[in-house]
């Protein structure tokens, strides 16, 4: 089976691209990262990129609005950008910028997002946040994550894997974000691997 062109969009730490690149050096995943970008410079999921020889590019969103240009220019050059390495799969892990059909529509069915949160549940940013809050008001007995495809409205594409993520009643928020982040990591190259290895990507 030939190896499936994965393209990780990144804004932080990295570290579900890392275990990505380690999934697929590892024979796990029968794909390559051919290129990563994140929209901060900063981003040390650039140089865990670099490092393993791996392009990575730093394409951010300030100076689009600093000359008054469009969000939606701004997703429209980041989607060519992305297609010149001609990805089968982007994967979102991390990229914490919300995405205008400009980007989502040339590759749409192969846009899959990482979040941490169960399907129609604390969609958006600082979801762990509000799932402990929650579970501290008696709302919730757990959370969990999910990976689903991208479309224009936000964590709202379908899922294509999901997994449960306990609370329990002496967790600080740091417990609670260290085991989503163990169950992400193992999550997201689950759904990687049913996409391609068995799911046709559309």
């Amino acid at each position: 089976m030939a190896k499936k062109q994965l393209v990780v969009l990144i804004s932080g730490y990295g570290s579900n691209l890392q275990a990505i690149i380690d999934a697929c050096q590892a024979g796990d995943l029968p794909a390559q990262v051919v290129a990563v970008f994140s929209n901060r410079k900063s981003a040390y999921g650039l140089e865990r990129a670099r490092r393993h020889g791996i392009p990575a590019e730093y394409f951010p969103l300030k100076p689009y609005r600093n000359m008054g240009r469009s969000r939606e220019e701004y997703d429209a050059d980041l989607a060519t950008r992305v297609a010149a390495y001609e990805p089968d799969l982007i994967v979102l892990a991390g990229w914490m910028h919300v995405l205008s059909s400009a980007f989502i529509h040339p590759f749409r069915g192969q846009i899959i997002n990482l979040h941490p949160a169960l399907p129609r549940t604390f969609p958006g940013t600082d979801a762990i946040r509000h799932a402990y809050e929650a579970f501290q008001r008696g709302e919730i007995r757990h959370t969990g994550c999910m990976v689903h495809y991208v479309v224009e409205e936000v964590d709202a594409g379908e899922p294509i894997a999901q997994a449960v993520v306990p609370i329990y009643p002496g967790d600080s928020l740091a417990d609670l974000e260290a085991r989503m982040h163990e169950t992400e990591h193992q999550l997201l190259i689950q759904a990687i691997r049913r996409l391609v290895e068995g799911q046709e990507i559309s």
